[in-house]
């Protein structure tokens, strides 16, 4: 009888550590709060309410979706800010499907009013090319064993070797603020 008492007692023991370590708040459903909160240039704001629809933020690049499943890598990441306008290279990290993130990147960017140059895709690899009218995106993703990595860079449209000269060409919804 002791140790049948004793046996439960662990069994509920370790079902509260892996309760705490699994943060129990997910761990009956598939849903995230509301609250979560995206990050744009280095600060913490509030997702938009399409944001928070979706499960994904706009980070660096507001006119780049990003899903909440994915976490940003400081260190991996090199971001340029100029007035009108954001380019660099955002390195991000999480445990999601490459053909969701694939399909994902395809819908999204699209609604972003981005237009889809090119695909390229392995059974470990994709490579994603979007344009818009003065700047290009390109999105990788790579399988790896436990992560998959993406790499989002967005950087000037260049025509004939160079910068286009009139950069009042640029929409409005091509600049960040």
């Amino acid at each position: 009888m002791k140790q049948t008492i004793k046996t439960v007692l662990i069994m509920v023991a370790a079902l509260g550590c892996f309760m705490g370590l699994t943060g129990c708040t997910n761990i009956f459903s598939d849903t995230r709060p509301a609250e979560s909160q995206s990050v744009a240039a280095g600060s913490v704001s509030e997702p938009s309410a399409e944001a928070r629809q979706t499960n994904a933020v706009y980070y660096d690049f507001e006119d780049v979706l990003i899903p909440v499943e994915l976490q940003v890598l400081q260190d991996k990441s090199m971001i340029v800010s100029t007035p009108g306008f954001t380019s660099g290279i955002l390195m991000l990290r999480g445990r999601v499907e490459r053909r969701s993130l694939i399909n994902f990147f395809n819908n999204n960017m699209v609604k972003d009013n981005w237009t889809m140059v090119s695909q390229i895709a392995s059974p470990n690899m994709a490579i994603l090319v979007f344009e818009k009218s003065m700047k290009s995106a390109v999105i990788s993703i790579k399988s790896e064993h436990i992560y998959t990595y993406v790499e989002v860079g967005v950087a000037a449209r260049m025509t004939q070797g160079r910068l286009p000269d009139n950069t009042d060409a640029l929409l409005e919804s091509d600049l960040i603020q």
